[in-house]
């Protein structure tokens, strides 16, 4: 099935944490917090200004940043986690 986010809206995935055991402790999935990470999977094509303009996003598909471990909406799309969540609760964009 193919998503597509609306105005300033990007679909992300969240990226899984290497885990580390330390000491022989397995923490549990249900404790471990939610990864920051995540990669844009789609984008919207723009915020709408009240003129009816379209400002384009920043950000772009393929595009590693950090979200907040509860921004946006979960959604599960053919088996998969993802994120719907405005381009505004993007805190950062990570460099190559």
């Amino acid at each position: 099935m193919k998503v597509h986010p609306l105005y300033d809206r990007v679909l992300l995935k969240r990226l899984e944490e290497q885990e580390v055991k330390r000491g022989g402790i397995i923490i549990p999935d249900t404790a471990k917090e939610k990864p920051q990470e995540a990669e844009i999977i789609e984008v919207g094509q723009g915020r709408v200004t009240d003129e009816g303009k379209t400002i384009p996003l920043s950000v772009k598909k393929g595009d590693r940043v950090l979200i907040g471990k509860y921004s946006g909406t979960e959604v599960t799309v053919d088996g998969v986690e993802l994120v719907i969540a405005r381009e505004e609760e993007i805190l950062a964009v990570i460099g190559k």
